[in-house]
């Protein structure tokens, strides 16, 4: 995803990288199976602050925590980091909520899920 006419990567692809991090958490912790889950996240909310720019070919590293879970639905919190900087260059979040994958309804996050998601819950790594 080259740079934008203004010589940065351009703000779509942020979400773009916290969306393949959540993603990639649920499916390495064996929370998501794309084509069979059950019970599946739906994004309801994304939202990104830009602190400095990042221009491709910049290597970066997308940091995710678990901000708020709620029964149905979880915010995480997502850090964007250029190279290896230890300074943020946009802070993200990202809503999901739980839904039956048939009828699109919200349901309780499931038990095995929401244990994990407390491992990674901010309040808890910063204990």
């Amino acid at each position: 995803m080259d740079n934008d006419p203004f010589g940065h990567v351009n703000n779509v692809v942020y979400y773009s990288w916290v969306d393949t991090a959540v993603n990639r958490f649920l499916i390495t912790s064996g929370l998501l199976d794309i084509p069979t889950s059950p019970i599946i996240g739906i994004v309801a909310e994304t939202g990104c602050r830009y602190f400095s720019e990042v221009s491709y070919p910049d290597d970066v590293t997308i940091g995710i925590a678990v901000d708020k879970l709620g029964r149905s639905s979880v915010r995480y919190a997502a850090g964007v980091f250029k190279g290896d900087n230890e300074i943020v260059s946009a802070e993200a979040h990202f809503v999901h909520v739980y839904c039956d994958r048939t009828t699109m309804r919200p349901v309780p996050i499931p038990e095995h899920i929401r244990a994990e998601m407390i491992n990674i819950q901010r309040d808890a790594a910063e204990q």
